[in-house]
């Protein structure tokens, strides 16, 4: 098993920057490719932000492209998501997630093997 733990959530105003960690443990982390996904109230989860396992290849969904940052430290089993420019839109509860199989995209949770708690972020207008 791995296991996930998602910080770094809080209250920001609009246009402000929040930078979320989530540090792994209990497997290899740099065998695991790394997303970050959101929900809303209401909502279904959602994309964020993807990195592969060596950090050759992300992927973004495009209400994020420009203002959110995914990066990843293998030394410190740790992934990150920078995120600026935040609107209220981006309010949601913020879940990092491991994959061991490479796919086509990032954008599927199924194809997901673990999942962190979550972090709650909330950006005030």
């Amino acid at each position: 098993q791995m296991q996930l733990a998602e910080s770094g959530g809080g209250l920001v105003q609009t246009g402000g920057s929040l930078r979320l960690s989530c540090a792994a443990s209990g497997r290899t982390f740099s065998n695991y490719g790394m997303g970050w996904f959101r929900q809303a109230p209401g909502k279904e989860r959602e994309f964020v932000a993807y990195m592969s396992r060596t950090g050759d290849t992300t992927y973004y969904t495009d209400s994020v492209k420009g203002r959110f940052t995914i990066s990843r430290d293998n030394a410190k089993n740790t992934v990150y998501l920078q995120m600026n420019s935040l609107k209220p839109e981006d309010t949601a509860v913020y879940y990092c997630a491991a994959r061991s199989r490479t796919f086509p995209s990032g954008r599927t949770p199924a194809t997901y093997d673990y999942w962190g708690q979550g972090t709650q972020v909330t950006v005030s207008s």
